[in-house]
């Protein structure tokens, strides 16, 4: 798996800690739990599955606290012989974290051990639990289309042939805020990254190829006169569209809707006419498909899935 860089992802916490303190404090909290109290508590995986998002829980008590701070609430200080302090935060706790992102685990496994205030623990909880449950789906879920790929790939090899395996790639089919932070998780479950935004890469759909008269070449051309530099990937329809455009050795070229079969037959083709080509195939492709499309010769699968309707990875906050 490729060194996993966490994103900046301050923007997301403020944004979370603003909705759970929009009606102001924690009265629950406040009322029952004394200032000075502390109390340690277990981050524990209820599901098996991949996990992701754990570098975020010193970033979410360090955005809490000050929030906290900021409403006037009372903390008591941390141990003084705490080395995990963080300079930025008005309480400083300790952690230990049992694994890292990309880690499969067990349900019932423990994956941090957090000492802090407990007035802070409770109100991070639910911040801190949202964002890596969210994350670690995503993880679990690619980890689920990475393994089917490999399996398929596995039982069809003999000893003489080699399959060859897709990788599994996101889209920009993301939550609104929330991009950085689930194209991360799919890195963590050993997928990879389609375009961040609309200007890193160019993308030539079927409304771009009607706009620039219905030809898919003269889209490309076109694209390729404005942004020279930039990465292009052309969505084709029929193998028809990829004898059209394959002359021209696009980057990357998008099977929409290809059965198995059509995508070997498009494998060919683009060994035969621009080998350089790299090619994605897609379209509302399930799991139990990902093996047939995987392992046909393309380069990567697109699963926009992994990020519009994913479900969370159960995971707890337990106090010890």
């Amino acid at each position: 798996m490729a060194h996993l860089q966490l994103p900046d992802c301050s923007a997301l916490i403020t944004r979370a800690l603003e909705e759970d303190f929009a009606y102001g404090p924690d009265h629950t909290t406040v009322a029952t739990v004394a200032a000075d109290a502390t109390c340690t508590a277990e981050l524990n995986a209820r599901q098996d599955g991949v996990i992701a998002g754990l570098g975020l829980i010193e970033p979410v008590f360090s955005a809490t606290a000050q929030r906290l701070a900021s409403l006037g609430i009372s903390l008591a200080d941390a141990p003084e012989d705490d080395s995990r302090a963080d300079a930025h935060s008005p309480q400083a706790f300790r952690l230990t974290l049992e694994c890292r992102d990309g880690t499969e685990v067990a349900a019932g496994q423990r994956l941090a051990t957090i000492t802090a205030n407990t007035r802070l623990v409770l109100a991070a909880e639910r911040t801190l639990l949202n964002i890596i449950s969210h994350a670690s789906g995503i993880a679990t879920e690619t980890r689920r289309w990475v393994r089917a790929i490999e399996h398929a790939a596995a039982h069809k090899a003999t000893h003489h042939t080699v399959i060859p395996q897709a990788g599994v790639r996101d889209t920009r089919k993301t939550l609104p805020g929330m991009r950085e932070l689930q194209k991360y998780a799919v890195r963590a479950g050993g997928g990879s990254n389609h375009r961040m935004g609309l200007g890193d890469a160019t993308m030539i759909k079927d409304n771009h190829v009607h706009a620039a008269g219905g030809s898919v070449s003269q889209a490309l051309r076109l694209v390729r006169e404005h942004a020279p530099r930039v990465p292009c990937e052309v969505e084709v329809d029929t193998l028809e569209q990829l004898d059209d455009i394959l002359p021209l050795h696009p980057d990357i070229v998008l099977l929409d809707n290809f059965t198995p079969a059509e995508v070997h037959a498009a494998v060919a083709r683009r060994q035969e006419l621009s080998p350089a080509t790299k090619l994605e195939a897609s379209g509302g492709l399930s799991l139990d498909q990902a093996g047939d499309y995987g392992t046909t010769g393309v380069d990567y699968i697109a699963v926009g899935a992994l990020t519009h309707s994913v479900r969370v990875l159960d995971i707890g906050l337990d106090f010890s």
